[in-house]
């Protein structure tokens, strides 16, 4: 310590000195700084099963698929575009949404009837619009709304006590009622 002390002293008495401690210095901070930026870069929290895939409005249902943020704009690009839209309510921790999930959108035909002929919208919340629950709020429901923003509540699935609900096994049934959404549709033209 008091060699240190003795060598820094000796150095800023003179002129040269000086500049030489300025420099160490310089040095000494430059590296501090490119210590705590390291630090800071592999100090970052990552979740034990690995690096999260950004969120994208699909919510997995669909990723190649384009959706609509919120009700709203799924009304709007319904109407401009002239085609109907499917709202599907689902939670994210539910096992019958999550069963839903994965038939649907493992299902080729309905994915590209959706990327065609369909604006898609999925909610993980209720809407204010209480045409979206004409028998209840439940999850998971699909609900089909054409594009002069009237709730089809007549194109239902095969449950009495929950109209709107759609089992893994039932995607012949909600095949057909997206060719039902879409036959009205050009009828009503």
């Amino acid at each position: 310590m008091f060699n240190v002390s003795f060598m820094i002293e000796t150095t800023v008495n003179s002129k040269k000195g000086q500049n030489q401690f300025i420099k160490m210095i310089k040095a000494v901070l430059s590296a501090l700084l490119v210590l705590v930026a390291l630090s800071s870069t592999f100090g970052k929290y990552i979740p034990k099963t690995g690096r999260r895939t950004p969120q994208t409005l699909s919510r997995g249902w669909g990723d190649q698929l384009i959706w609509a943020q919120t009700y709203e704009e799924a009304l709007y690009w319904s109407r401009s575009r002239n085609k109907p839209l499917m709202v599907i309510f689902h939670l994210k921790d539910c096992p019958h949404s999550q069963a839903l999930k994965k038939t649907l959108s493992d299902d080729v035909e309905i994915q590209r009837a959706l990327d065609e002929d369909f604006i898609i919208l999925n909610l993980m919340y209720e809407t204010t619009d209480k045409h979206l629950s004409p028998d209840g709020q439940y999850v998971p429901r699909i609900i089909f709304v054409d594009p002069s923003m009237t709730v089809r509540a007549d194109i239902t699935g095969r449950y009495a006590n929950r109209m709107y609900a759609y089992e893994p096994s039932d995607i012949k049934i909600l095949m057909d009622n997206m060719k039902k959404a879409k036959k009205l549709l050009k009828s009503e033209l």
